[in-house]
């Protein structure tokens, strides 16, 4: 049985762990490492079932806490060549890590690992590299895109063929072009390696989403620039305009940014 929570969403840190009884995978290690330990302690979740961090890219909100993991639990941290590039240069990463702690991951190259079976593939973001992650297990299809710039058509083949889909809805584009964000940083949010607006998913999800699809989970939103009932409503009206109705062709929440979820049960579809 495959399961899955959200211990943190959005610039304050991410950290999305999927699990079987076999042991788990944590993508992204940007809360603090008191604050992760805190989270797997309130859900009974024990620390030693970690197989392995996934690291999606180099922002320090996706990897602050790579390095204590590494340190105290002796887990691998599986990313790119460019994203461990990355994380060997930022500032944040202590203690750093050493090439015995790094797994080199391919784009498009699926792999194993316990039950799962991962394919890292790129989505387009200004970080040094930056990846989403199809990961299959228990006859379940889970995917994971966040820090989308614009949707490519490699991000709509693995929408359509997703169970279960984590995708960004970071920022109304109102909030944010009437906001006090400083022209160059909207620029850059709104821009094509930026990230996803309420609508852009909305649209990505009206045009390629499939009957396979069981349920959606928005992440990533702005805390200055959205809000979680203004992102639900936003993407449910677009979906609704299409003939998609949340709640009945599929389940639709919305990740909080400090707030872990609950813990959902992935049913094989």
């Amino acid at each position: 049985m495959l399961k899955f929570i959200c211990l943190g969403s959005g610039s304050s840190g991410n950290g999305y762990y999927l699990w079987t009884d076999s042991g788990g995978i944590l993508i992204d290690a940007g809360l603090g490492i008191k604050t992760l330990k805190r989270h797997f302690q309130t859900f009974n979740l024990p620390v030693s079932q970690l197989l392995a961090v996934f690291i999606t890219h180099d922002h320090a909100d996706h990897i602050k806490s790579v390095g204590k993991l590494v340190s105290e639990y002796g887990l691998k941290v599986y990313a790119t060549k460019l994203v461990h590039e990355g994380i060997g240069r930022n500032y944040c990463v202590s203690p750093r890590l050493h090439d015995a702690d790094r797994v080199f991951i391919e784009k498009d190259v699926p792999f194993s690992i316990g039950d799962f079976v991962v394919t890292p593939f790129q989505v387009p973001h200004d970080s040094t590299d930056c990846v989403g992650y199809r990961i299959e297990a228990c006859g379940v299809r889970f995917c994971l895109i966040t820090d989308v710039g614009h949707v490519t058509d490699r991000i709509k083949e693995e929408v359509e063929a997703a169970n279960y889909l984590v995708l960004e809805s970071n920022h109304d584009h109102e909030m944010l072009m009437s906001g006090p964000y400083p022209a160059y940083l909207k620029g850059r949010i709104a821009g094509p390696t930026g990230h996803l607006s309420n609508t852009e998913a909305a649209e990505l999800l009206a045009n390629s989403s499939s009957p396979v699809l069981r349920h959606v989970w928005l992440c990533h939103l702005s805390e200055e620039n959205n809000h979680p009932e203004l992102a639900r409503k936003t993407v449910d009206g677009i979906l609704r305009s299409y003939g998609i109705v949340p709640g009945v062709d599929f389940q639709m929440d919305v990740l909080r940014r400090k707030v872990p979820s609950e813990i959902y049960v992935l049913a094989n579809p």
